[in-house]
């Protein structure tokens, strides 16, 4: 079927390969915590206190194994990465309880709390979002993308972990989000579907800079708006129509819409 040179190219690239968890079992771990979160997604129920311990304790354990077998690439010794994570785990709750209420509060076709967990795309990628960001400034390697790009494959929204997100946020329909690595979100902050908050510059010499815009607290951002460039602030509680292309910081109370030049034609 194929030629020897082309089966040692493979060969070599099998002993080449580190040994890293199968994305399967870090969806799979990761799934669970979500579950034990907001249970709304599944009928399984703990019975006790007790059960509910336990429960966490088997998530430590896969937590410590999978970090164990990528401990070369780790910053510091697993248990204390574990046991710092898991520290994160009450703040992630909490910030997602609020985003969950930014749901029910912004989106008339919201009714309970339960809908938006069990329905919501926006909800689930924020899941994931926020607790692999938890992951990533414990400087956790590769794990924090497969979990947001699990997500991104579920839901059609793509959040880099690196993105910092304040309370309170809402992505309404959410299929084609796109939010870099370097973007600052602020609080109480809504964006529709199709809405690129990105790079002005793919260079790979600004890897280590601000490239994505920082976005204050209050701010509506409407479907298929492009707002690109690091140093792109906009300011609190301005409001940005669909289809805009901003290169530019705009201040707060700032309302910006994209008008097509229309013909009217007689015939």
């Amino acid at each position: 079927m194929f030629s020897k040179e082309f089966l040692k190219e493979l060969f070599q690239r099998h002993n080449e390969t580190h040994p890293f968890p199968s994305t399967s079992e870090i969806q799979k771990l990761f799934t669970k915590i979500v579950l034990s979160l907001f249970p709304e997604q599944t009928q399984k129920r703990v019975k006790s206190l007790e059960d509910l311990e336990l429960y966490w304790a088997g998530i430590e354990n896969g937590l410590e194994s999978l970090l164990y077998s990528i401990k070369e690439q780790c910053p510091g010794e697993v248990p204390a990465l574990t046991k710092a994570f898991l520290n994160k785990i009450p703040e992630i709750y909490h910030l997602l309880c609020t985003d969950i209420q930014a749901m029910v509060d912004g989106d008339p076709a919201a009714t309970t709390d339960f809908e938006v967990v069990r329905t919501y795309p926006g909800f689930y990628a924020l899941a994931f979002y926020r607790l692999a960001h938890g992951l990533h400034e414990l400087k956790i390697p590769i794990i924090p993308r497969i979990l947001t790009e699990y997500a991104h494959s579920k839901t059609g929204i793509d959040i880099h972990p690196g993105a910092k997100i304040g309370k309170h946020f809402f992505m309404d329909h959410g299929t084609g989000i796109v939010i870099g690595e370097t973007c600052e979100i602020g609080e109480r902050v809504k964006i529709y579907q199709g809405v690129t908050l990105g790079a002005l510059s793919v260079d790979k010499s600004m890897a280590s800079t601000k490239r994505h815009p920082t976005i204050e607290d209050g701010v509506v951002i409407y479907s298929g708006a492009t707002i690109l460039g690091g140093e792109t602030i906009v300011g609190a509680n301005s409001i940005i129509g669909g289809n805009v292309w901003l290169t530019k910081s705009v201040p707060a109370q700032t309302k910006i819409y994209h008008q097509e030049n229309v013909k009217v034609i007689n015939e």
